[in-house]
């Protein structure tokens, strides 16, 4: 009976692992998508720039610009802020 329990227990690696998912779930997930999000951004970004280097429909790539910059900055923001905690 003692053999099985013995079997049974977590050694100290997984239940660290179990406990900083238990304070942090799903972390590497969430990072996964504000790495995805911000190269989304990034991408927008760039086509929008060039769209503006080139004069084409300047009236509405300058805010589609800011915004893909604002999404980018954001996701960077929550990528370090993730990193701290």
């Amino acid at each position: 009976m003692a053999d099985q329990n013995s079997n049974k227990r977590l050694n100290s690696e997984q239940y660290a692992r179990l406990k900083a998912e238990i304070n942090a779930p799903y972390k590497g997930l969430r990072k996964f998508v504000y790495v995805g999000i911000a190269t989304s951004g990034a991408i927008g970004g760039f086509v929008f720039f060039f769209q503006l280097l080139a004069g084409r429909d300047i009236e509405t790539a300058l805010p589609n610009l800011g915004i893909q910059l604002a999404v980018v900055g954001l996701m960077v923001f929550l990528f370090r802020w993730e990193g701290r905690s």
